[in-house]
């Protein structure tokens, strides 16, 4: 019950303190005194009725017994607190105090500050705003809790003495797109797993979702973050038809869309729907649209794979990959025919990247090449660090 409370709220706790010591290490070590102090209380007295609010109150107290020790702090003090009826107590707990949740929203952003590789970021967004343990990001992430500790460390000593703030409007688009990117891979990790043994990671999937949720309610007027809540969703309510009754992975065609979650797909229609009247769909928004075009066919052949294939020609001129050209050069195939496909599948170039070989396989197998196909998808599970992945290349390899 206490770790859960916690990691609803720690997000916005360690936001609220770290704004004002300017340390983000410091303020989870104050947040982690509340928790051990609810977790040596709560069983012999009970939960309080606001456990959330319990728990902020007594992270504020502790913030105000570290801010006291600070010689800093207190040359500040005597230039703020010169003023007639001036309570240290008062001044400290008003400036702690988030009303709108914009510390939420600058925790997001310090945990994404560019002065931190992707690594870092993912690492300490997971700690920070997810409230997950060392060792559940080891898991996740399939590495070692060392590694991920030195991470954490690195990053926080990275941000000692950062101004704990919103990046200035010249900077926001750039550090807007290193926290959707950072969100984006969270999921997408939890979503198709790159390594190991499992196809999915359900446990990052629900983070991830979790963490756009709260950005659309933080930023509520940016097209983006709706569009890449949107296309989490979207994604998101296949999870329950992408493996069989033995764990096994079925692939979209075979999906059972019964299965597909309907209130995730309500979910994400109504963040693409927000997303466009907010304006023009940027990358995230786009991938929204050609997910929603998947959530809105009853059937796999129902599927309007010319409006698809459009839309990632679309994708192709705002956000430009050989990733995205490959999924275009699918849907194309989809909707004109695999020759169609294979002439753009045949210019792309992406070493190492197993999915190329298996679209060809696919492709070629459409095209009664068996021998072509075979190979193809010999290549990809030969190319596959996924174990669950790799099988599905071999068994598709086996029966081309």
């Amino acid at each position: 019950m206490v770790e859960a409370v916690y990691r609803i709220e720690s997000a916005r706790i360690i936001g609220t303190l770290a704004r004002l010591v300017r340390d983000v290490g410091v303020a989870e070590d104050l947040a982690q005194d509340a928790l051990v102090l609810a977790l040596q209380q709560w069983p012999a007295r009970g939960v309080p009725d606001d456990p959330g609010p319990w728990l902020m109150a007594t992270a504020k107290h502790r913030a105000i017994d570290y801010l006291r020790r600070q010689e800093t702090y207190r040359r500040k003090l005597a230039v703020v607190g010169a003023e007639d009826g001036f309570s240290e107590e008062t001044a400290i707990v008003d400036a702690l105090d988030d009303h709108i949740g914009d510390d939420t929203l600058r925790l997001i952003f310090t945990a994404c500050h560019p002065s931190l590789t992707t690594e870092s970021q993912v690492a300490l967004t997971l700690r920070m705003l997810g409230g997950l343990r060392t060792d559940e990001i080891a898991r996740a992430f399939m590495t070692t809790q060392a590694s991920v500790s030195q991470r954490i460390l690195r990053a926080k000593k990275a941000l000692r003495g950062v101004a704990f703030e919103l990046p200035p409007a010249s900077e926001a688009p750039a550090r807007l797109s290193a926290v959707l990117g950072t969100v984006y891979l969270i999921f997408n990790e939890g979503y198709s797993a790159t390594a190991g043994a499992d196809w999915s990671r359900p446990e990052l999937v629900k983070e991830a979702l979790r963490l756009g949720r709260v950005l659309c309610g933080l930023m509520p007027d940016a097209p983006e973050v709706h569009g890449l809540t949107a296309l989490m969703e979207l994604q998101a309510s296949r999870i329950g038809a992408r493996t069989d009754a033995e764990g096994r992975p079925v692939l979209l065609a075979d999906q059972d869309r019964r299965r597909w979650d309907r209130l995730l797909i309500r979910r994400g229609l109504a963040a693409l729907a927000r997303a466009e009247e907010l304006g023009t769909l940027g990358p995230y928004g786009l991938q929204a649209a050609i997910a929603a075009g998947h959530a809105r066919a009853r059937t796999f052949q129902d599927t309007d794979w010319a409006r698809i294939a459009a839309l990632y020609r679309l994708l192709s001129h705002v956000a430009p990959s050989a990733v995205v050209e490959l999924n275009r050069a699918v849907a194309v195939g989809m909707a004109e025919g695999p020759a169609a496909a294979l002439e753009l599948l045949d210019g792309l170039h992406l070493p190492g990247y197993p999915h190329l070989p298996a679209a060809r396989g696919e492709m070629l197998g459409r095209l009664g090449r068996t021998g072509e196909a075979r190979a193809a998808f010999a290549e990809a599970a030969r190319l596959s660090r996924n174990d669950a992945e790799r099988a599905v290349f071999t068994r598709r390899a086996s029966s081309a």
